[in-house]
C-alpha cells in the first residue's frame, strides 16, 4: 500500500459500520486526512487493487467474505456544510440531518428532504438518492470527485445524466464535496417541514432496527412495498433475517443473520414478488464483496 496521512486499516470488520451489522471485513480499509491524501494514495495505488467508497453504510449489504482490495471511508474532514445565499456547499462525508440542518440555520429552502436519507452526501449524490418528492437531481449544482487514477474532476449536475436512483458516476469515483440550491425560506418553516418527514418516517419505517433501508426501487406504475404484500412476503423471514412487518420494503437483521440470511431474503422476495405480479424487482441497496 502506498504511505498515507490517514488511517490505513488491514482486515478492517466493516460489520460495525454498516446498519445491518453484518458482513466480512476489508482487506483494507483507508480514512483519508483530507482530499490531498486520498488523491495521492489512489494516484500510487495499484491499477488492479479494487476500491470502493463507505458512506454511514445504510444502503449496503456486505457479503460475509468481505470485500476485497481498499474500502474508504470519508470521515470527520469530509463532514462539513457550508451555506452562502442559497447554494450550499457540502462535503462528501457530511450527512444528510446535518446538511438539512446547516440550510434550516441559514434560510435556505428545498434540502429538508436530505434529513430523511440516511447515508452521506457522496453516496446521495452518486446513487440520485431522494425522498418524500424530491432527489439530489432537483438541487445539485455541481460536484467534486476524485478519480480511480487520483485525479480530482468537478462535475456539473448535468454531467451526471441522472436517472431515478442512479448517475453516470465513474466506478471507483469518489465524491467529495458537492454544492447544492435551495431558494430563500424562513428557518421555522423549514423546521416544520423537516419535523414533518421526520414523524412520518418515525411512523412508518423500522427506524430503530437492524436493516439497510429501502430495499428495491419503485418499478414504474408501481410501489415495492405495496407489491410485496401482495405477494404475502409481509413478516417473511430466512433464519434471523426477516421482511419488516412495518414497512415491506425493508428487510431487517433480528439479531444474528449472516449477509447470505439477508441476501438470500431478499432474492426470495423478488421471486414471490415476479410469480405473484409478473414484476422484476430491482434492488436498490447495493450488495457489494465475495460470499
Amino acid at each position: 500500500m502506498p504511505p498515507v496521512r490517514g488511517r490505513l486499516t488491514r482486515s478492517a470488520p466493516l460489520a460495525p459500520l454498516v446498519w445491518f451489522k453484518a458482513g466480512g471485513p476489508a482487506e483494507w480499509l483507508f480514512e483519508p486526512a483530507d482530499a490531498d491524501d486520498l488523491s495521492a494514495f489512489l494516484a500510487a495505488l495499484d491499477p488492479a487493487v479494487p476500491v470502493m467508497a463507505l458512506g454511514l453504510g445504510s444502503n449496503l449489504i456486505v457479503r460475509d467474505g468481505g470485500v476485497a482490495g481498499v474500502v474508504i471511508r470519508l470521515g470527520k474532514p469530509f463532514a462539513f456544510a457550508r451555506a452562502d445565499g442559497d447554494t450550499m456547499t457540502c462535503g462528501g462525508g457530511t450527512s444528510g440531518i446535518l446538511a438539512a440542518s446547516t440550510a434550516r440555520d441559514a434560510g435556505v429552502a428545498g434540502i429538508e428532504f436530505l434529513r430523511s436519507i440516511p447515508g452521506t452526501v457522496g453516496g446521495f449524490v452518486r446513487m440520485n438518492g431522494g425522498a418524500y418528492g424530491r432527489e439530489v437531481a432537483d438541487i445539485l449544482v455541481s460536484c467534486t470527485v476524485v478519480g480511480r487514477d487520483g485525479t480530482v474532476t468537478r462535475m456539473a449536475a448535468a454531467d451526471l445524466d441522472y436517472t431515478y436512483r442512479h448517475s453516470a458516476l465513474p466506478d471507483g469515483a469518489i465524491v467529495i464535496e458537492a454544492t447544492v440550491r435551495g431558494t430563500p425560506g424562513d428557518p421555522a418553516a423549514i423546521q416544520a417541514e423537516m419535523d414533518r418527514i421526520a414523524a412520518a418516517r418515525e411512523a412508518s419505517q423500522p427506524l430503530r432496527a437492524k436493516t439497510g433501508g429501502s430495499t428495491y426501487k419503485n418499478p414504474p406504475g408501481h410501489k415495492a412495498w405495496a407489491l410485496i404484500d401482495a405477494a404475502g412476503c409481509r413478516g417473511l423471514t430466512r433464519g434471523d433475517a426477516q421482511v419488516s412487518e412495518k414497512h415491506c420494503n425493508f428487510l431487517l437483521n433480528l439479531g444474528h443473520a449472516t449477509s447470505a440470511d439477508i441476501e438470500a431474503l431478499g432474492e426470495d422476495v423478488r421471486a414471490r414478488v415476479k410469480a405473484d405480479s409478473g414484476v422484476t424487482l430491482e434492488w436498490e441497496i447495493r450488495r457489494v464483496g465475495m460470499a
